[in-house]
Order: structure tokens, then sequence, then C-alpha cells
């Protein structure tokens, strides 16, 4: 597409013209994008950390100090735009998508913007203010790194009846898939972990009635992807625990100020969600900062939660600039973490980074090993990951694993609400530790399984009962999805037969039962696992007549199959993914399942070939 690509900008001020000087004005609107509403915008009063977002509506209501507050509206795939407040009581806003890149233009006033996959140089003419024109940043090159995935593949029941695996908590992907789509470009194959797709969402599953801090659901239906195959859905669900119940945080913020870190995307947006976080501490809690750069330091000593002004202040305060001592920085903060443990509370070092290692410590051998050394002490490690362009996913997820913690990916000012303050406490509180799974298939019902997703994660028959084995933990409130696709016995899938064994099903193996599913876990500190079991039979359910949580789970599966361009996505297609999540969106109170419906409509677009820029996030009526 060549040169000129004009865009109505407009920001609509409705409501009162008053002049005069109102302390402490509450200030209401809503913001569209010319058509439709958009929920989860990002507001914030510039220079503070005050925000909101807004409703499924598009609606919000933000207190203000004066007439000189100036609102800021960011939404991933569209122009973040700042509106003064002046004397309006109502702004109902208009934003932009970000265009698709352009190759030529002259620079004007000129402002950084992210999209299109790349850091855009945005350009406003001065002679004619309704043309935007951009084109990639001088020196922009993409060093992006991702982990190979090659997709589980089916399994004959006879020669291995039993899946073991640790579980995955982790949400990274799915927000780094959502960046590359609403950015308008397809993300690389290997961005796509198909567990933390399906695991981004919330699902209905029953809590724990016993002691145990974990429940089990199971339930099959046809696979909508091939008539011949079934689809088995197992749930987790862990333990929700009250704010109040929650033990006392030791927490050590560990934080990458290097010069990777200045772009808009990453350090900012870092200390907005790391305020958002200082929030929900306690009197009973602590929190330390450190940061790394060139070399590690200590921006803040452990300090009681209630001290938010000085947690806040000192977070304020960071700058980016230097090459990335990760390694250095790591030891300091487990360091601190160690020296302030409180016995039985949450111990957890947070590190929030782009990944870009480049000082000492580096390699990702050398930061398994320091990771799996420090882990020894009963700290914890989150993983945040920020930015684009140079992008680490593979360092961060293999930190994360071997750190006995979690990983999310932040793009937005919504996503470390979500990850920080809405999930606080499945984040950052352990309930159960070493979680694995092991599933055995009866012969007599299953010829074949394959685990969708879950690649990295899968353990040896023997590392199931083996307590020395690490493996994933749960928070307070988590949930956790699987979905084998299954070849029913007598199905098509043939394998040569073995000559020295009896292949013939016993007759415990017949009838209805399709597998055993067996869960290990270990209390937090615990050192002797404990292990649960159901049980699951076929009723021959439909599609149709299946739960909410199988068909949005199967949704997101089918989704991110198409996207890695699957061999195993068979008849799957975007608009019947499409369909089958919009029958499943349930209450969605948050709005995240009518963004992957947004999500899905914009892939299929992609893949079609068309420009998605006026449809990045447009919801119907039967989206909302």
């Amino acid at each position: 597409m060549k040169a000129k690509l004009i865009l109505l900008f407009a920001v609509l001020f409705l409501g009162s013209g008053f002049n005069g000087v109102d302390q402490g004005r509450t200030v209401t609107g809503k913001v569209t994008d010319g058509q439709q509403a958009l929920p989860g915008v990002s507001i914030l009063v510039k220079g503070t950390s005050i925000g909101t977002t807004t409703n499924k509506k598009g609606e919000f209501s933000l207190r203000v100090e004066d007439d000189k507050a100036v609102l800021v509206f960011s939404y991933i795939g569209f122009l973040t735009i700042e509106v003064p407040v002046g004397g309006k009581r109502v702004l109902d806003v208009q934003m932009l998508p970000v265009p698709l890149p352009q190759n030529d233009l002259v620079s004007a006033n000129q402002k950084v913007l992210i999209g299109g996959g790349q850091k855009l140089t945005a350009a406003y003419d001065r002679e004619q203010p309704a043309m935007i024109r951009i084109r990639p940043a001088p020196g922009y090159h993409n060093t992006e790194d991702y982990s190979p995935v090659d997709e589980n593949r089916f399994q004959e029941v006879m020669n291995s009846p039993l899946s073991t695996f640790s579980i995955d908590v982790d949400a990274a992907s799915y927000s780094n898939v959502r960046r590359f789509l609403e950015n308008g470009e397809l993300p690389p194959i290997d961005a796509v972990r198909i567990e933390e797709m399906i695991n981004y969402f919330d699902y209905d599953y029953r809590q724990p009635q016993g002691k145990d801090p974990v429940n089990i659901v199971t339930e099959i239906t046809e696979a909508p992807w091939n008539a011949e195959h079934r689809l088995v859905h197992i749930g987790l669900q862990g333990k929700t625990l009250p704010m109040e119940d929650l033990p006392a945080s030791n927490l050590v913020f560990l934080i990458d100020v290097s010069g990777s870190m200045q772009a808009p995307d990453k350090l900012p947006l870092l200390k907005q969600g790391f305020k958002l976080l200082a929030g929900q501490l306690r009197a009973k809690d602590r929190v330390a900062i450190v940061t790394y750069a060139s070399s590690s330091g200590v921006a803040l000593n452990s300090t009681p939660g209630d001290e938010k002004q000085t947690i806040k202040q000192a977070i304020e305060e960071l700058q980016a600039g230097g090459s990335t001592a990760g390694g250095a920085g790591i030891r300091e903060a487990y360091r601190i973490a160690r020296e302030h443990f409180i016995k039985e509370g949450n111990n957890r070092v947070i590190l929030a980074t782009d990944g870009d290692f480049n000082v000492g410590v580096s390699s990702d051998g050398e930061l398994q090993r320091l990771i799996e050394a420090e882990r020894e002490s009963g700290v914890y490690l989150s993983v945040l990951g920020f930015g684009m362009g140079n992008y680490k996913d593979n360092k961060l997820e293999l930190l994360a694993d071997k750190g006995n913690g979690n990983y999310a990916y932040i793009d937005t000012f919504n996503e470390a609400r979500k990850v920080l303050v809405s999930e606080f406490g499945g984040t950052m509180f352990t309930i159960a530790g070493d979680v694995k799974l092991q599933v055995e298939f009866n012969p007599g019902y299953v010829k074949a399984f394959r685990l969708i997703g879950y690649e990295n994660r899968m353990l040896n028959e023997e590392d199931f009962e083996d307590d020395k084995k690490d493996a994933g933990e749960m928070g307070s409130g988590h949930t956790v999805t699987a979905l084998y696709e299954i070849i029913p016995a007598g199905g098509a899938k043939q394998t040569d037969k073995l000559k020295y064994q009896d292949l013939r099903p016993s007759g415990a193996a017949e009838g209805n039962e399709v597998l055993t599913v067996k869960l290990r876990y270990k209390l937090p500190g615990g050192k002797v696992s404990k292990e649960i079991s159901a049980v699951l039979a076929d009723a021959k359910t439909s599609l149709e007549a299946a739960s909410e949580n199988l068909r949005f789970a199967a949704s997101v599966a089918g989704f991110g199959m198409l996207l890695r361009n699957s061999e195993f996505r068979g008849t799957a297609t975007y608009e019947e993914m499409l369909q089958l999540a919009r029958g499943a969106r349930g209450q969605d109170r948050e709005g995240y399942r009518a963004e992957f419906i947004a999500l899905l409509k914009t892939a299929k677009l992609l893949e079609e070939g068309r420009e998605p820029v006026k449809d990045l996030s447009l919801r119907t009526d039967a989206d909302r």
C-alpha cells in the first residue's frame, strides 16, 4: 500500500461548557471506534497512576483533581490520544486504529507509536492535520526469540496407555498473540502455545469441598474439528482463599532498567503496573525493589506494605539505561528474599523484563542452573514480560518454569490490572505445588489419544510418583484446563501389531469408561505429595449440549491450531470457532471472551489477505 492513509481523527466533547474551576470533579463518557463501543480501554490521568478502564458498554467514570487534568486513552491496535479535561464533565471519545506501515513520508511532529508488529514513527502533517503517515523507525530490527514447539502427536493406547505432564497456569502466550493480531499481523507459529491460550481464561469449575486444595472435573463430547473423534476436557479448580486469609507476603520486585527498557510499552508501563500491585499490599506484607542494568542495585530496602507512598515513589524514580546484567540482579533479589523470609508466608521474587540478558550469566543453560539452585530456598519466582522487537519469550518461559512460578506477558495497562490486581491471589499465592497429572486411557474404548498443547510440560511415566521431580504450581482460585483429542476404539488409526504383546483389552477395560485421571500435589513447603483421582465415562453428550467451559476451551484450542496451521486442525475454520465461542461466552464479567471473539475476526481477515485496520476491535451486538 503506497503513500497516504487518510483517517478521521475526531474526539467529540459533549456535556456542559462550564469554564470555572471545579476541584475534584467526576468525568464520565463513552469510548468508541466510531461505530462500536470499546470495552477495556485504559484511561489514565496523565502524570499519575490514577486511572480506570471502560466497561463492556465502553463507558467510564473517573475522578480528576481539576480542569487542568489530561486524560490519556490507550488501547491495543489504536492510536493513543490525550484529551484535556478543560471544563467538561462528559467526554465522548472516538479512537482510531493504528495505520498499517507506510514506506514514504516526510516527518513533521514526531511521536513514537507501537503498531504493525514493529516500532513506528508517526508524522502529523501541519498542513493536513487529519493526515497520519507512518514508517518503521530508523535502525529497527526484530530480534524476538521463541522456543520451537513440536506439537504432540497421537499415541496408540495399546502401546502407551499413560499420558503424564506438569500443569501450566501461565498465560503469556495469549496476550502476546493478541499483541500481534491487534497490531495487524499473524503471530509467529512458535509464539502460539495452545495450553497458555486456553488457560488465559477463567472457567466455572466446582470449588474443592474437602481437605484437598484442588478439585478435578471431567467431560467428553465430539471433537468440533473431526466428526470421528471425541474431545476430552479435564478441568482443575484451585481453592479460592479470601484476601484476608492469604498469608503474609515477602516480595522482591526485580526490575530491568537497562537501555532496552526505555520504550513506552516497557519501563513506563511496568511502573504503572507495579504501582497497582503496591496498592494491593497490606501492613503485614513487605516489599523490596532490586534493579539491574550494567550492574544490580537496591532501589528500596524491604519495606512494610502499608508504606505505599514510599514504595510508589521508589517505583516512579526508576529510569532506564545501560546493558543488562540479569544474573547479578537475580542473585541479589533472592538474597534479599532469603534475608526477610517469612515462614509459612508467600516469599517471591517478581521479575519484570523484556528478557534481553546480555551481561554476565545470560545463556539459557546458565540461567536455568542459577534459578534451579535459588528455588531450593523456598522462594518462588513470578516473571512478567514487557515490550516487543527484542522480546525474549524463550528465556522468560524457562525462568518461570524452573523457578516454581508463573509467567505473564503485559502489553497494556488493562493486562497489568488483570494480572496484578484482579488475579492477585492466583498470581502471587501458591496453594498447591509440584502439581502433576497422569491420565490412563481405557484400550477398550480409546484407540489413540493426543494431548493438545503442554508440549514443554511433558513428563516421563515414572516422574509422576517421584516427589523430587519439579512440576507446576497452582495459586488461589486458579483454574487449569487440558484437552485430549481421542480416536475411539474401532476408529481409523491403526499401527502394525507388536510381536511379543497381547493387544486384546481385558474384560476390565471394556465398557464406557474412557479414562482415569490422577493428580499429585504438595502443600506449600511440603516434601511429600498426595494423590487424588477421577474417572470419566462417556455419556455421549453432543457438542451443543456440552458445558460452556468445554465449548469455549474447544474454540480457543481450535483457534490456536489454526494460527499454528496445525496438521491436526481437521475441518476447523475461523468462522466455526467464532460461532462456537459466541455460543459459550457465559457471563463474561470482564469482557475477556468478547475480546477473544474480536481476535478471531481479526485473524480471519488477516488470513483472507484483507486489511483489518478498521475491524481490529469491532464487536457486534452478538459479541457484547
